[in-house]
């Protein structure tokens, strides 16, 4: 099948007649007013929420307490965000009816140092068009209480992912969607789950290759793997400084500039409370994934055009060595379109949904 490729239409203002354009300021006044206030009641959820679960990981020493987040959620009627404020308060509306989706349930898998908590524009959304989104806490992230210094392998880290899918009824499968290195993960279940999965949709994710390591794709950023585990001042010594790093965060004021360029600033603020550290020996394991099994899914790419973790450039030689069935745009996007660009991701969603 070849590439399909698409590009998310330029949010705009529309332009009326002139004497109707004093009644239509009004009205688009009021509309900004009612979504300011409704993404003040969600923002003030979401960090509440965050919040909650980092207490709640505070009083549990041992053991895992990863948490679905999704399904449950309350529904809401016209969700703002960014991209309905650009668009002088009014949404893009999804097509009602979505009839012709077979596969509603999207399981969400978030990337380095985030949790499912990142997700919760993307939840509300989905659900508000009848699909059912089910955000997973990985390994260490979130409010699972893993130590993050004690997770070396991929298949550590991926384990929530792998049990969700092992527990899938046998005619039953799912849309798997990745953030960043989250991809790794997602490779990882199409190869151990081909026939689970429905598609898989990798956003500003690593979509590697059979014999890559995740870390190879930030080559270009962050230098070879060897120069950063030399180096790089945001590894973590789990294990004290004579013994190899265990994990990395970014400093905070790198993350803002790195991760969350055109992010609302709430979501900024939700993301410095809520980020933790992230395993480094995940993104450092080679996959081996097979023509048989990784080789037979439906892959699809979303690429995030002002992305300063993993550029547009690094994100177009992703898809040309390892081409997905198709790849979508996202104009004015950071590397989390969640944030930035929650209307213009959930749109692409519903449509890769829609491909049979």
């Amino acid at each position: 099948m070849g590439n399909l490729i698409c590009m998310a239409k330029k949010d705009g203002g529309s332009k009326g007649n002139n004497g109707s354009r004093s009644s239509r300021r009004m009205g688009v006044n009021r509309s900004q007013r009612k979504l300011l206030a409704e993404e003040e009641l969600l923002h003030r959820q979401a960090l509440s929420m965050a919040l909650h679960q980092h207490q709640l990981s505070q009083r549990f020493d041992n053991g895992s307490m990863s948490r679905r987040i999704g399904s449950t959620s309350s529904r809401r009627k016209n969700l703002p965000d960014a991209d309905a404020l650009a668009n002088g308060g009014k949404q893009d509306k999804v097509p009602e009816n979505l009839e012709n989706i077979k596969i509603k349930k999207f399981v969400l898998i978030h990337g380095e140092g985030f949790g499912a908590w990142c997700w919760y524009k993307t939840i509300a959304q989905l659900e508000e068009v009848g699909l059912v989104p089910v955000a997973l806490d990985l390994t260490g992230s979130g409010i699972d209480t893993t130590d993050t210094n004690c997770i070396k392998t991929l298949a550590e880290y991926s384990k929530p992912l792998i049990s969700y899918l092992e527990n899938l009824p046998e005619d039953e499968k799912v849309i798997l969607v990745a953030h960043s290195t989250g991809g790794a993960c997602v490779s990882h279940a199409l190869e151990l789950f081909p026939g689970k999965i429905s598609k898989a949709i990798f956003v500003c994710a690593t979509m590697v290759s059979d014999g890559q390591r995740p870390f190879d794709v930030f080559a270009a950023e962050l230098g070879s793997a060897d120069r950063f585990m030399q180096e790089s001042p945001f590894l973590i010594h789990g294990n004290g400084k004579d013994n190899p790093a265990t994990g990395f965060m970014f400093e905070k004021q790198l993350m803002k500039g790195l991760y969350f360029n055109q992010s609302p600033t709430k979501d900024i603020a939700l993301a410095m409370v809520s980020m933790r550290p992230s395993p480094l020996g995940p993104i450092m394991e080679k996959l081996s994934l097979t023509p048989d099994k990784y080789g037979t899914s439906r892959r699809f790419y979303i690429q995030t055009l002002d992305d300063r973790v993993l550029s547009p450039d690094v994100q177009e030689k992703l898809v040309g060595e390892n081409p997905p069935e198709g790849v979508f745009k996202i104009k004015g996007s950071d590397h989390c379109p969640f944030f930035s660009k929650p209307q213009s991701l959930h749109k692409i969603l519903v449509e890769i949904a829609q491909i049979e």
